[in-house]
């Protein structure tokens, strides 16, 4: 069994379309579970056609706090928290729950006075695709915290079925669920675009792949929309690199209409499918 994932650092450069594309391709001769690790934004299935899941399960992976006892509490607890989630107001004092974190800080301060209970921040989703694969995604609520562990749980799900490479399309940036989704994986798909924040934030991304020691390789997308910048990307690659991949208005259709990008005549097809030869042989 394999886990590739595919990252980028910055947002919108194209790492659910490759995602997408890399299952559907992988999909025809080995066994496979899509995951989207992206559960602040999950889109995966967008390129995958899906529009309703076969399983939605609410779960918890944060806690909040809240006051059960006003007599106990003093107006020093308005300091504890360094959110500011705490306030007095009409002489009661009160926690925002969109504000708290969960830290626990005021409950060992205050520990009769202050509860931490457990709650609904997300839900796990699974969809038995058309294609023969199960997608495996999640959703975390509006205002709650805890993206990480929900794709940990997201992972967990992700194990019970049965597969030879699993694809897990990574949230954005570096933070949390990043780190959730790449920690334990086989190899990584760095995703980025010819421009300097994308340049940047391929650099990012990269020093936490080397941190977890993973092989990786790059690949450009709409690369002909700065072919001078894209040359200095594949440079820097150097055999890191996997290929590239051509803007093409034709892309944003397939999104539009739900139909996987490779199912469409867009130029883009034939260079995915490079990507796809040249990363099973390396992967």
């Amino acid at each position: 069994m394999e886990k590739i994932v595919v990252a980028s650092g910055k947002g919108g450069v194209g790492k659910s379309m490759l995602a997408s594309s890399l299952a559907l391709l992988f999909s025809k001769n080995k066994k496979i579970v899509a995951c989207d690790c992206d559960v602040d934004a999950p889109n995966l299935g967008l390129w995958l056609g899906v529009t309703d899941y076969d399983e939605r399960k609410k779960i918890s992976t944060s806690e909040k706090a809240r006051v059960v006892d006003q007599k106990s509490l003093d107006d020093e607890v308005l300091e504890v928290c360094r959110f500011g989630a705490i306030k007095k107001v009409n002489g009661k004092y009160t926690i925002n729950p969109l504000l708290c974190e969960g830290c626990g800080t005021c409950k060992i301060l205050y520990p009769e006075a202050i509860e931490i209970k457990p709650v609904r921040n997300g839900e796990l989703r699974v969809k038995w695709t058309k294609y023969g694969f199960p997608l495996v995604s999640g959703q975390l609520f509006p205002g709650e915290t805890g993206s990480g562990k929900i794709v940990e749980q997201l992972r967990k799900k992700a194990e019970e079925f049965e597969y030879d490479i699993m694809i897990l399309d990574s949230a954005a940036g570096i933070g949390c669920p990043v780190i959730a989704s790449i920690r334990g994986c086989d190899y990584v798909v760095l995703v980025t675009e010819p421009t300097p924040s994308g340049f940047s934030d391929l650099k990012r991304i990269l020093e936490v792949i080397t941190h977890f020691n993973l092989p990786y390789g790059v690949v450009i997308n709409k690369w002909d929309i700065n072919p001078h910048f894209s040359d200095r990307i594949r440079k820097w690659a150097g055999d890191k690199f996997l290929g590239e991949i051509s803007y093409d208005k034709k892309v944003i259709d397939s999104i539009v209409n739900l139909n996987p990008v490779i199912f469409s005549d867009s130029k883009a097809v034939d260079e995915i499918k490079k990507v796809y030869e040249i990363l099973r042989e390396r992967a």
